[in-house]
């Protein structure tokens, strides 16, 4: 079987053995669009082809660390998945270390990235401890994957969770929802991405709504709990949800933290003999893939998660092989995707306004 050759990728993706050669080699990767280096990325693995250092790679010192909060929900798995295929792309090693949002932990997982054998790190989440990040990310090329924040001194690959929420509640508002529950696990400052949507979803409400109401329900989970308590996103959904409903009669809408979450608040609503989104409408973060299963089919915001994930790779490999010559190198790099809403089946208008209704139901 005939060896796949530069060539034979620059023929598939219509450019040019030359930037076939730096985009796989991940050299001046500023040169070209995403859309070209995606094209280039899609035909090597098409066609198979394995590069000089992937079949060299064995060398212990280009493993890449990925701190990593947990591997149970689907956002990250295929978030790190992604990491991982650009990574081995690239012909790096990679390591996953679990925190379960344990500080102890995330302190362990810096502490090993100083160890000779690795080459970069990447947070597939904002570091807790920002000022440990920042201090290590002195001594060892270092990527976060999160929420936009400008106050982080380490290069990112984010989104902007405060607009994802705004955009959440332009949804509902449209939609004539008055009254809606906000539904989190843990919320505070060690958890940007989750204040900010619920910031973005206030925010909007107070400007386009001002008689309507966000109700926030949250639920402090423990380290210990995220480690042994695999289905705990699902249960903190179903228990709050429970409480919203108990506690909160009016309301016609609820926004879950994210998809996982989302499930509970699903199969709560469920059980109570809420029909979705007759009664009640729902909406969430991330659109993870079984989102768009039949029968589920959530309204949901998406985050571009596989190509966050690849790009942490590029920006990081950039670093390592010293590509940014034009920039300071005290200079923070930030990558930023933007967010879109996906419609599905679990949205609706609510049960006191008509469908066409476009601006907030009067009191």
């Amino acid at each position: 079987m005939k060896k796949t050759t530069i060539k034979d990728i620059a023929a598939a993706a219509g450019v040019s053995p030359a930037s076939v050669s730096m985009i796989l080699n991940g050299r001046n990767l500023s040169r070209f669009t995403e859309q070209t280096i995606q094209n280039v990325y899609q035909a090597s693995r098409r066609l198979g082809y394995v590069s000089k250092k992937q079949q060299r790679h064995k060398n212990p010192k280009d493993t890449i660390l990925i701190i990593c909060p947990s591997l149970m929900n689907p956002y990250y798995a295929t978030l790190i998945q992604s990491m991982e295929q650009e990574a081995r792309l690239r012909g790096y090693l990679t390591m996953i270390f679990t925190t379960y949002w344990d500080k102890d932990a995330e302190r362990e997982a810096l502490e090993l990235a100083m160890e000779p054998q690795f080459t970069g790190v990447i947070f597939s989440m904002i570091p807790q401890q920002p000022d440990l990040a920042e201090n290590a990310s002195r001594h060892i090329p270092m990527v976060a994957v999160g929420d936009r924040t400008y106050n982080l001194k380490i290069d990112t690959v984010d989104v902007n969770n405060y607009s994802a929420g705004r955009m959440v509640a332009s949804h509902l508002i449209e939609l004539g929802h008055r009254h809606v529950a906000y539904i989190s696990t843990t919320l505070n400052s060690e958890h940007s991405s989750r204040m900010k949507r619920c910031d973005g979803l206030s925010d909007e409400y107070t400007l386009s709504c001002p008689s309507g109401t966000v109700t926030v329900y949250t639920e402090e989970v423990s380290s210990h709990k995220e480690l042994y308590v695999t289905g705990v996103e699902h249960e903190v959904g179903y228990a709050l949800t429970m409480k919203c409903l108990a506690r909160s009669p009016h309301i016609t809408a609820i926004v879950a933290i994210n998809d996982m979450v989302a499930y509970g608040v699903r199969a709560a609503l469920i059980d109570a003999g809420k029909d979705i989104p007759g009664d009640i409408s729902l909406c969430a973060f991330d659109n993870i893939y079984p989102s768009r299963f039949p029968g589920v089919e959530l309204t949901t915001i998406e985050h571009a998660i596989t190509d966050r994930g690849r790009s942490s790779i590029r920006l990081l490999s950039e670093k390592l092989r010293g590509e940014s010559e034009l920039i300071d190198e005290n200079a923070i790099t930030r990558v930023e995707y933007q967010s879109n809403l996906v419609i599905g089946k679990t949205t609706g208008p609510a049960c006191y306004a008509p469908p066409s209704s476009a601006s907030c139901p009067p009191s």
